[in-house]
């Protein structure tokens, strides 16, 4: 019996392309090799074609490629290949109120010199990427869970020091709970 083959179609900013890729295509061919699905790139349009018989994988690659296309370095977006990570993206647009909102709420997410968005990182143990209209995070499930909820409230402007408060009781409960399961 044959197996099954299963294709997506994505389009990534042309800005991403060559990060997808890599040097001589060395990005792209592990990526392939990795999920053992093929990956087809118009450069010039910014479409991206994936295709393979392991829905499971073809899916992971699909991630990988949204991550890269958000901003996200190939080598943290592979994280994305171990089971318990996962990659979320929150529209900024979801919260601007008029145009020039935009540049305030990104900034808000970003602080100071990256500070906001270290700390974050940080207390979740994510990696936050802003991007055009986008914050993406990729990381472990609660985690990521997280770190949106504070990215959140940021967003609808939660003081930052009260943020980091609420992140840090979070994080001493998780913490808890990982201790008291093994």
């Amino acid at each position: 019996m044959e197996a099954t083959e299963y294709s997506y179609g994505l389009k990534i900013p042309k800005s991403r392309i060559a990060m997808l890729i890599g040097k001589k295509g060395e990005i792209k061919r592990e990526l392939e090799r990795e999920t053992k699905c093929k990956m087809e790139i118009d450069s010039k349009e910014g479409d991206v074609t994936v295709s393979g018989s392991d829905a499971v994988n073809l899916l992971c690659l699909r991630e990988i490629i949204k991550a890269v296309s958000r901003g996200f370095n190939p080598e943290i977006a592979r994280l994305l290949l171990k089971q318990d990570y996962v990659f979320e993206q929150i529209n900024i647009n979801d919260f601007v109120k008029h145009r020039n909102h935009m540049i305030r709420l990104k900034s808000r997410v970003i602080g100071s010199e990256g500070k906001a968005r270290k700390t974050i990182e940080e207390l979740t143990e994510t990696y936050i990427c802003v991007f055009g209209k986008t914050i993406s995070i990729i990381g472990f499930g609660e985690h990521v869970a997280l770190a949106k909820r504070a990215i959140e409230s940021l967003l609808k402007g939660s003081p930052h020091a009260s943020v980091y408060k609420a992140l840090e009781r979070k994080r001493i409960q998780l913490k808890r709970a990982e201790f008291l399961q093994k």
